[in-house]
């Protein structure tokens, strides 16, 4: 690998990592303010809202200029997002307009990889940007819980700039500023990426155009035999991980009487296992195989229907590790499979395009129905419960559309040798 992909990589992390670092430092914020339970789950959905709206237009946006300048440009948005808050601009709003920045860097930062590398080496890649975003999430997520617990909080506090006063007074403020500190580092790396020199023809401006060239990859990968089942799964996947995120935090506040701190270490701890998963299905799985792990999807929502019945930290870790792997490992298959998938049938922008926004309109569908079940004062074991369950049937449902397509595609393979 050449220097520009570590220059990448670099930006990469460090962006990810202040990106989760952020949501848990803006739910002590909204905790601080105290907003009613149902806005929490509110949070993630301003941040991914801005996906979904500009799915048709961020790739074109991102193949206008140097991907190094658009990744840059996306990080110094989040940075003016953290700064809003300063001026008691609400919460979500402000994180409403770092999700603006991160759905402007998304396809830039996967974009790049097939400007810098060649095609041999971009299964690797790929490999590293997913190890490394699953690395940040862990330790974003013990990094934002550990700034805004009160040992951490009092130290940042005791900085004091001589003659200086900085208007920094409180805990979530300190902890905002080191937030900003880690987007500032990632921008300087955008800043260092290589040009790779390469530049596409004319893109298309007209906004008609744009969502009409969108919704045709769109149904195209939804038409697929093999793209269906995989964007499904995919789908299912990141909307679930997000209100589990959520489920994990108050089921750790009210199950096993966790202060909010330590309860983001659970959180990190679901992604540890994840990254098992991942790892070891990246291992096991060939592409050709990459169905049959359809299974372990339907076992990991049978599993965190047990949650309600966990009362000790002790078997709280094992449990969510558990559900981590399972997770890991069905979902890298998948996504391997839909990139490939995507790559046949259309460009890896345009796929990636249409994975971004049928995804994070799963999280905010999810997240919707999560925070009307919480404002509806639902019992957490019963929200729990109906979440295992919805996973595990959605996932049982997919295996029989996948068995209903072999099976046709059998019987038409059985009459063309008929025919023959």
């Amino acid at each position: 690998m050449n220097r520009g992909f570590y220059t990448i990589m670099a930006a990469q992390f460090f962006s990810s990592l202040a990106d989760n670092a952020l949501f848990f430092v803006a739910i002590a914020l909204l905790t601080s303010m105290n907003a009613p339970p149902s806005v929490t789950p509110l949070l993630k959905l301003s941040f991914v809202l801005f996906y979904v709206l500009l799915a048709a237009f961020v790739g074109a946006f991102a193949d206008a200029l140097p991907k190094g300048r658009v990744m840059f440009i996306a990080n110094l948005i989040k940075i003016f997002g953290c700064v809003l808050i300063f001026f008691h601009v609400h919460p979500l709003a402000a994180y409403a307009v770092v999700g603006f920045g991160a759905a402007v860097y998304s396809p830039a930062k996967y974009g790049i990889l097939t400007e810098l590398l060649p095609p041999e080496k971009l299964v690797a890649a790929n490999g590293w940007i997913e190890g490394l975003t699953v690395t940040s999430i862990i330790f974003g997520t013990v990094m934002g819980g550990a700034l805004v617990a009160s040992r951490t909080s009092s130290y940042l506090l005791g900085f004091d700039m001589p003659f200086i006063d900085t208007g920094i007074n409180t805990p979530t403020e300190a902890a905002l500023c080191v937030v900003m500190a880690i987007y500032a580092l990632a921008t300087a790396f955008n800043w260092r990426i290589p040009d790779t020199g390469v530049r596409y023809a004319h893109q298309e401006r007209n906004p008609i155009k744009l969502v009409a060239d969108f919704a045709n990859c769109s149904s195209m990968l939804w038409k697929d035999k093999l793209g269906q089942i995989s964007l499904a799964v995919t789908t299912l996947f990141w909307g679930a991980g997000a209100t589990l995120q959520l489920i994990v935090l108050k089921w750790a506040e009210k199950s096993l009487h966790m202060p909010y701190e330590k309860a983001t270490s659970l959180v990190g701890v679901v992604a540890v296992g994840i990254a098992f998963g991942a790892a070891a299905s990246a291992r096991l799985i060939p592409l050709k195989k990459s169905l049959s792990v359809i299974p372990l999807g339907i076992a990991m929502g049978v599993i965190v229907m047990c949650m309600p019945l966990v009362h000790s930290v002790t078997l709280a870790y094992p449990l969510l590790i558990l559900v981590g792997v399972l997770s890991g490992f069905f979902v890298v298959p998948m996504n391997a499979l839909l990139q490939h998938r995507g790559h046949v049938l259309m460009s890896a922008g345009h796929s990636i395009a249409v994975q971004n926004f049928n995804e994070n309109l799963s999280i905010l569908t999810m997240l919707a129905v999560y925070a009307i079940m919480i404002s509806l004062n639902l019992d957490l074991n019963i929200i729990i419960v109906l979440f295992g369950l919805s996973v595990a049937g959605t996932m049982w449902m997919i295996m029989k559309r996948h068995a209903a397509n072999q099976a046709e595609h059998d019987s038409l393979a059985l009459i063309g040798e008929h025919k023959h």
